[in-house]
């Protein structure tokens, strides 16, 4: 025997199938017992129509009865006679829809009646002696036994088609009520999980517009719905794969841009050791002790300046899992400028206004990464030549939030611009200047540090992005652990 849960198993088509299937099943079945109902009405209407007719028929009799009892015309009598036998034929015609409609007694009772009402009636043909009182009384009385009798057969059909009528509309009633649960059981069937999983898919590809590739939970079944889903699932993950792929181009690209100012900054201690060492190697065994320790002193903090260099772009370039930790911002933030720097034209001045005592869990790499996303960015926004680009931070108590701000006096961003310029891909450089990735990786830097970041900027005004990042007392706690 079928499972009957199966039929949560079926796929959309085949739903759907067995949803036009029952639809007109159900409508077949109203249309069946309405179409009975509404035929009994019509041989009741016909019955009680041909009643009706005998029981004028019938008032017919009676009235000429009465006349002729008045006086004593033939014609009347003859009309009598005549609407005796009519009715008589009326009752023959009735006979099969007496017995059909369960009315047989009713029907022999008016028979009997009728024939004892033409044998009374006969008494008083022209030409016979009058009839005695008793046997004008008892014709009077069968008579009017033969009105109640047709008057009861007309009441008796009016209230069993009354009935029928009621009990169609208690039908009807029920029809619509079973159709509407079948209606909203098939909707509940196809809806339950497919409507569900389309609601699924549309968030997603929300979702996937903002940046962020989660897959979705597939029904274990073998459906278009289950289908569609993996079919997005393997999207969403193709589509993540080949963003990581760009992110690591573009994180390349930087560090190739970072490299060639790193290879001028380091020049700078190379020539100083190599000047110290050359003055060294003259003076030979003769040189002043004190001047010599002074020189060698000068080679060691330029080598520990070239370390510091060469050990800031390792770890920018290193790939390593997200860690959190307690971090002061200042270091990060004089890090990622020192990073920049060799691309900071000479008119264009970078202000650091970070406290040293802020301190915040980071991941230091990936924050790093931020802030040189957001130079490079206001770097390429001044034309010209001259401008300033400032970092502030701040505690904000109320919120619980470290309020990071980083300004340019660039160019500024367009209004339409604003609203997209967080998503992957968008960019407005041309065309080989820009993937359009920078800032989308800063937006999802700063998510997985459950913080914000907004643009506030007008054209020709400069620009001015905000980070937000929790402050957390657990963090200042941890801290103080590890810088005291």
């Amino acid at each position: 025997m079928p499972d009957p849960r199966s039929i949560f198993h079926l796929n959309i088509r085949r739903r759907i199938l067995l949803g036009m299937l029952l639809s007109v099943l159900a409508v077949g079945l109203i249309g069946t017992v309405s179409y009975h109902s509404l035929a009994q009405i019509e041989r009741k209407m016909g019955f009680i129509e041909v009643i009706d007719d005998l029981g004028n028929t019938i008032l017919e009799i009676r009235r000429y009865e009465k006349n002729y009892m008045l006086y004593e015309h033939e014609e009347d009598y003859q009309a009598s006679r005549e609407y005796a036998g009519k009715a008589r034929g009326i009752l023959v015609k009735l006979e099969g829809n007496a017995a059909e409609f369960g009315l047989a007694q009713e029907h022999s009772a008016l028979k009997r009646a009728l024939t004892m009402y033409e044998n009374l009636s006969e008494k008083l043909e022209p030409g016979r002696p009058q009839i005695s009182p008793a046997d004008g009384d008892k014709l009077r009385d069968t008579g009017k036994q033969m009105v109640d009798l047709s008057q009861m057969l007309v009441a008796h059909e009016r209230a069993r088609m009354l009935t029928i009528v009621q009990s169609l509309k208690r039908q009807l009633f029920l029809s619509v009520l079973a159709f509407l649960g079948l209606g909203g059981g098939f909707l509940l069937v196809l809806g339950q999980k497919t409507i569900a999983a389309l609601k699924s898919i549309e968030e997603a590809t929300r979702e996937v517009a903002r940046g962020g590739f989660a897959p979705l939970a597939a029904p274990d079944t073998d459906d278009e719905v289950s289908r569609v889903m993996d079919a997005f699932n393997h999207m969403t993950a193709e589509l993540k794969k080949r963003q990581d792929q760009l992110v690591r181009e573009k994180k390349l690209s930087s560090i190739g841009v970072l490299t060639s100012g790193v290879a001028h900054q380091l020049n700078n201690p190379l020539n100083n050791i190599s000047t110290s060492c050359q003055i060294l190697m003259e003076e030979g065994g003769e040189a002043d002790p004190a001047f010599a320790a002074k020189l060698l002193k000068n080679i060691d903090g330029e080598v520990a300046r070239a370390r510091d260099i060469v050990k800031g772009l390792l770890e920018f370039s290193r790939a390593k899992e997200f860690e959190r930790k307690p971090t002061k911002l200042a270091e990060v933030v004089a890090r990622s400028a020192r990073l920049v720097s060799s691309q900071v034209p000479a008119g264009v001045e970078l202000v650091q206004r970070v406290p040293e005592d802020l301190l915040l869990a980071m991941d230091a790499q990936r924050m790093q990464e931020v802030f040189i996303n957001l130079f490079i960015n206001a770097l390429q926004a001044i034309k010209g030549g001259a401008g300033r680009i400032e970092v502030e931070a701040r505690r904000e108590t109320d919120s619980g939030q470290a309020v990071i701000t980083v300004s340019d006096t660039g160019e500024g961003i367009a209004p339409e611009d604003a609203t997209r310029i967080f998503d992957p891909f968008f960019t407005t450089k041309e065309v080989g200047k820009g993937t359009g990735l920078g800032l989308s990786i800063v937006f999802g830097i700063v998510e997985q540090h459950q913080g914000e970041i907004c643009v506030e900027s007008e054209p020709g005004c400069g620009a001015r992005f905000v980070i937000r990042l929790p402050l957390g007392a657990e963090t200042g706690q941890a801290v103080e652990k590890g810088f005291a």
